[in-house]
């Protein structure tokens, strides 16, 4: 479409394939390593992402409805089977052969064109809707049509990167697609660029020398069709790393130290309620007279139980082999003493 041939992107892929490949696959198997890094289990799409992929799924379903025929006009040229030099008049005869109603203000519109060589070669790359709408186009100045015609090109792109700031919206979806929304952006920009650089690069008189139908280049439907595709390929791509990332399969993002410290407060706060909880069952069975003996009678009968089984003889040969030669009664003593001197804070104990 821009002049590059099939030799000359093989030859790139050749050259940049064995560099870039490997790459691709480490960064991929890293990302989906990182969740037993971070210590996170796989999870279901949360709900407010499984709404973000339905959008997703929803416009990527209407840009491919776009590239059905009924929805574009179709080529004069493909409709009447007609090579791009046909006289005018042959090609509107046979047009009107298909018009059971008569010709539409566009035929007739494109009739009084159709006489120029340059506008039917303007009309395989801008399509009919410039050619015959534009009020300021000029055949003398084939920019003029590609000015005009940014508009159209750039419609599904801006509806597309409306579509995905609403799914990567921290408001209306969360923050589990928020991370992608700068990547999806930019990308959706880059799309959209190249749209026109191709469309602008393309020179409309590689069709001159095309004496036959199937040597015209009707690139105008072509990119239509691409741009379609594209961009339905591009929302499945988002949804995928959507799905990936949502559910802790790949892509992560490593937690801010704002959220660290949100979270280890959370949990701190947490063991606090609980020791709270067990202080005041405490509390209670000390001040209760019937609790309190409650409470001596178990430890009493524990105590008991526990020195009875100690002292069966199956349990002290067990003792005495599994212990034999592996307890080092020094070390025993040194983290007896350490973990005294943590609990009771370096031995600053009340006497």
């Amino acid at each position: 479409m821009v002049g590059i041939s099939f030799g000359t992107i093989k030859s790139l892929l050749l050259f940049a394939g064995p560099i870039l490949l490997p790459k691709a696959i480490g960064y991929y198997r890293s990302q989906r390593a990182a969740p037993q890094a971070h210590g996170l289990t796989i999870r279901p799409v949360p709900p407010n992402v499984s709404r973000a992929l339905t959008i997703l799924f929803i416009a990527s379903l209407a840009f491919l409805i776009k590239t059905f025929p009924i929805f574009t006009t179709p080529s004069l040229f493909t409709l009447t089977q007609s090579r791009l030099l046909i006289p005018t008049d042959v090609l509107f005869t046979r047009l009107h052969a298909l018009r059971p109603n008569g010709f539409t203000p566009q035929d007739e519109s494109l009739r009084s064109t159709f006489a120029s060589r340059e506008m039917r070669l303007l009309y395989l790359k801008y399509g009919p809707e410039t050619i015959t709408e534009c009020p300021f186009c000029n055949p003398e100045d084939p920019a003029s049509y590609l000015y005009y015609s940014i508009l159209s090109i750039t419609i599904p792109h801006l509806f597309n990167l409306g579509i995905i700031a609403l799914v990567t919206s921290n408001l209306f979806i969360g923050k589990e697609t928020n991370i992608w929304r700068g990547r999806a952006t930019i990308l959706a920009g880059a799309i959209a660029v190249f749209d026109i650089f191709i469309v602008a690069r393309w020179n409309h008189s590689n069709n001159s020398t095309a004496p036959r139908l199937e040597d015209i280049d009707h690139f105008y439907w072509n990119m239509q069709l691409y741009r379609n595709i594209a961009l339905a390929a591009f929302d499945g791509l988002i949804g995928w790393c959507l799905y990936l990332s949502s559910t802790n399969r790949a892509f992560l993002a490593p937690p801010t130290t704002a959220e660290k410290i949100e979270t280890t407060t959370r949990i701190i706060e947490q063991a606090r309620g609980k020791l709270n909880g067990v202080a005041l069952m405490r509390n209670a069975t000390v001040r209760d007279k019937e609790l309190r003996k409650i409470v001596e009678e178990y430890w009493v009968r524990e105590a008991t139980v526990m020195r009875e089984v100690l002292e069966t003889r199956e349990v002290v040969d067990g003792v005495r082999n599994a212990l034999d030669g592996r307890l080092d009664l020094v070390q025993v003593q040194r983290d007896a003493e350490g973990f005294t001197e943590a609990v009771l804070g370096g031995g600053n104990v009340i006497a």
